[in-house]
């Protein structure tokens, strides 16, 4: 119960996995500045034939359009820049949780499962990535449960059947330590 509480609790830790999160987040960050530069070279590039007059106090001044233009263009990418990039941050640090958390969980949820603990489901928040693969891992679980669960109820009438017709007491001890490797192996 508390398990499924704490699944729906909000989120405390943005940072689960901080390597994985801050390329993540790096790699959009020098898109949007790739972007920028970009949009400033086209515009600077593009601009480089023509001519532009204005005014400056009560003088006419007729100069290339690039040059007019570049310091408001360094000026509106700089800031369209900042905006957009603490905006990226900021979504891009929810979509890599979205993404880290459910890794962080299946890290420490097969842990479990690789130690024997067939019982074990993995469970995800609501709305975080990977929810099919965590089914899938879940369905899998379960069915080596069974499987095993199945595996161990035929060892014991076999044991029972055995003991029936006054089979040797070696093989009945071979079989009581087979089941017992099932136990002290697997949490059914």
């Amino acid at each position: 119960m508390d398990e499924k509480r704490s699944l729906n609790l909000k989120r405390r830790q943005y940072f689960i996995n901080r390597q994985f999160q801050t390329r993540f987040i790096l790699k959009f960050i020098v898109v949007l500045l790739f972007g920028a530069i970009l949009s400033t070279i086209i515009t600077i590039v593009s601009t480089q034939e023509t001519l532009t007059s204005t005014f400056n106090g009560s003088r006419l001044v007729i100069e290339k359009t690039a040059l007019a233009i570049l310091p408001s263009v360094i000026v509106t990418n700089i800031i369209t820049t900042a905006v957009v990039g603490i905006v990226a941050l900021l979504l891009t640090l929810v979509i890599s949780h979205k993404i880290a958390g459910p890794m962080f969980r299946f890290e420490k949820d097969l842990e479990d499962i690789s130690q024997g603990d067939l019982r074990k489901e993995v469970r995800i928040r609501n709305g975080d990535q990977f929810t099919g693969v965590a089914q899938n891992l879940n369905e899998m679980v379960g069915s080596l449960n069974r499987r095993l669960s199945d595996v161990r109820l035929q060892l014991e009438k076999i044991s029972e059947n055995a003991a029936a017709q006054n089979v040797p007491q070696a093989f009945l001890d071979e079989l009581e330590e087979c089941r017992k490797s099932i136990d002290s192996n697997f949490k059914l």
